[in-house]
């Protein structure tokens, strides 16, 4: 029998363990990423580990969550993060340079590669052929120490492909559709493997948008091939050495498969408050948007924004409508530069911001009060946005631009003929931003603002443990219901004590006084706690 992708990768990764589904696996990883939000809480947790240098062929640190500058406590974050990723030997990229996974996919992605990261979209890398899992900080600090990710072996569904996309309707559609069709829990314990016919049909961005909304489906990682397309992207980077082919074995057999005919899938929006809660778009044609945000992690390419910026160029935004552009990378502003695709952007009304998560975690671009905001984005949780009433939904940049254009949903196909965009030849590559670590690490000091507190001291687990519940919850809890995000509360992720009294404070503000009468206590939560 044939091996998967995956299986390929865990082979030749494998330190302990057997490649079976549900087994124990550890494996070797080539590299780490972090962003800002968590990567501080994972590189203190580093520095207690006692390792002067981190261990792994490459790590490196974005600045990509906290840019919004209202206090002290995100621009110390930058600093500590800067200072530490010079002395232990860390890739540290600039506030500014881009969100951490368009910039990896630009720069670091290499097919066949390990890598884990302390964000949930990790995954997006899966789209150049690595196999990229989004984990706890611990994780990430232990594997930086040179020790193995253990995880359970998942299984790997089959993802097959067939035919090509037709007009206006794009990848964002191809993993709605899944999302449709599996629902959030769907993906917990798997891998989502991507090949056939239309695999080839598709780029490197429009694969890594799939990937990237793998964690949608609570997936530990998706995945495509690495092939002449991969390739053609590498060599538009100036990094063809990167590359190499990368495919299943003919005679595979996966634990599960799915097949999509691109050819017949049509444009797919996804209502509040779920991604999976996925409808066609010509289904609520006509509901008027006060709001639309292109960009962020998930499609902020320079394809994407290319596309847009044609169509704004030739019908303009709606009176009625405030579009927001989210570029993903500096490289992307500056190719749109280069190649004058900036001035429709201008000319047709939007509002261009700076290479960062922004209003995807809440951190400014916040809704109006019960308005409608259409968002190229992976999640549209309940209060996500900032604003506790909001109405976000998802779709692809095309669905997106629609809406900006008519101010309502309409179905993009309306629009007529859609516009040619290709990639560049060459794009702009300027890494000027992203520092290389201090050959010299011991003429480095590490600098801590007063926000940046010591790790909490921790006694093991006793044998047999007792206490009260503290809270009891339903399905789906999220991440940002746990521990909510948003410009308020993401510059205290460096301090434990603060930001701890805001764990659960949606949905119930008087937990934490709580779990610290009780000196802690249990949580109660159902299927796919922690989802996302």
């Amino acid at each position: 029998m044939g091996l998967s992708i995956v299986e390929k990768i865990i082979g030749e990764h494998l330190v302990e363990g057997v490649i079976a589904a549900g087994e124990e696996v550890g494996i070797r990883i080539d590299r780490t990423l972090t962003q800002d939000a968590t990567g501080t809480m994972a590189y203190l947790q580093f520095e207690a580990l006692g390792i002067p240098r981190v261990k792994t062929e490459l790590s490196v640190s974005y600045v990509d969550h906290n840019t919004l500058q209202t206090g002290f406590e995100n621009a110390d974050d930058h600093r500590f993060l800067q200072s530490f990723a010079s002395k232990y030997g860390i890739h540290f990229s600039k506030p500014g340079n881009g969100i951490c996974h368009q910039v990896n996919l630009e720069r670091f992605s290499t097919p066949g590669k390990t890598m884990v990261g302390s964000d949930s979209h990790t995954p997006t890398a899966g789209g150049a052929g690595m196999l990229a899992i989004g984990v706890g900080g611990l994780d990430v600090a232990v594997v930086m120490g040179g020790s193995p990710l253990c995880i359970t072996m998942p299984e790997v569904v089959g993802v097959e492909l067939k035919g090509k996309l037709k007009p206006w309707v794009a990848a964002k559609d191809v993993i709605l559709e899944v999302l449709r069709r599996c629902t959030v829990k769907g993906g917990v314990g798997k891998v989502f493997e991507y090949y056939g016919d239309g695999v080839k049909t598709l780029s490197v961005p429009d694969r890594a948008t799939i990937t990237n909304m793998g964690a949608e489906l609570g997936a530990t990682t998706s995945i495509f091939p690495s092939d002449e397309v991969t390739r053609d992207f590498f060599k538009r980077e100036g990094r063809e050495n990167d590359w190499k082919p990368l495919a299943a074995d003919d005679d595979v057999e996966y634990d599960e498969t799915l097949t999509i005919e691109l050819d017949e899938l049509e444009p797919l929006i996804a209502e509040p408050h779920s991604p999976d809660n996925v409808r066609s778009v010509a289904d609520l044609s006509g509901l008027e948007v006060e709001q639309v945000i292109i960009g962020a992690c998930t499609n902020s390419s320079y394809t994407d924004l290319a596309m847009t910026s044609r169509l704004l160029e030739k019908h303009g935004v709606h009176p009625n409508v405030s579009l927001h552009i989210s570029p993903g990378s500096k490289q992307v502003i500056e190719t749109l530069a280069r190649k004058g695709e900036l001035e429709g952007l201008f000319s047709g009304g939007a509002r261009l911001g700076e290479p960062c998560c922004g209003g995807c975690i809440g951190m400014g671009a916040a809704p109006g009060t019960d308005t409608v905001s259409i968002r190229s984005f992976n999640r549209n949780w309940k209060g996500r946005s900032g604003t506790s009433d909001d109405r976000v939904y998802l779709a692809s940049v095309e669905t997106c631009v629609a809406a900006a254009i008519r101010g309502e949903i309409r179905d993009p196909r309306e629009l007529g003929k859609y516009p040619p965009v290709q990639m560049p030849r060459r794009f702009v590559t300027n890494d000027s931003m992203i520092l290389e670590p201090n050959r010299k690490p011991d003429t480095v000091k590490v600098l801590r603002g007063p926000n940046i507190k010591p790790l909490p001291k921790r006694e093991p687990l006793p044998e047999t443990i007792g206490g009260v519940v503290l809270i009891k919850l339903g399905d789906n809890i999220s991440t940002d219901t746990i521990m909510p995000a948003g410009a308020k509360i993401l510059p205290l992720r460096s301090n434990i004590p603060a930001i701890s009294k805001y764990v659960f404070h949606h949905v119930d503000p008087e937990f934490s006084k709580r779990a610290e009468e009780n000196n802690g206590g249990f949580i109660i939560g159902g299927e796919n706690y922690g989802q996302g």
